[in-house]
């Protein structure tokens, strides 16, 4: 793991034990990833990220609304994927970034605990993800 993703996950680990950010968190995220992150707090505030829950398993996947004219929505698991373009191209191939902004949006949302929940079966999140 790279310096930058250490401080990262340092800084994620503490917004998700408080569920809460501070001024001083917001401008060290800010730092590590520019203008996703101010993505990501638009859509956050707008709140574009819903958490869709299986039960009884408890797995889950993030829904985030894209920011593009379609409105289009990605599915993603917020530390390690996300089904839109930038992920494939700025992280997977191009190692640019360390994730992109509907995978923060996710995080940011969860950490908050700002998520809108969406409860589904274990089989219907099945279906969900076999058409990713």
């Amino acid at each position: 793991m790279s310096a930058t993703s250490l401080v990262a996950e340092t800084v994620w680990k503490s917004v998700e034990s408080t569920r809460s950010v501070t001024q001083h968190q917001l401008s060290i995220l800010h730092f590590l990833y520019g203008k996703n992150f101010e993505r990501a707090t638009k859509i956050v505030d707008q709140r574009g990220v819903k958490r869709i829950s299986a039960d009884p398993s408890g797995r889950y996947i993030f829904q985030v609304v894209g920011e593009s004219r379609t409105k289009e929505d990605y599915y993603c698991f917020a530390e390690n994927y996300c089904a839109c373009y930038s992920f494939f191209y700025d992280i997977v191939n191009r190692r640019e970034q360390l994730c992109c902004k509907h995978q923060l949006a996710a995080r940011l949302a969860a950490s908050l605990e700002a998520c809108v929940e969406v409860k589904v079966t274990d089989e219907q999140l099945a279906q969900l993800l076999s058409k990713l």
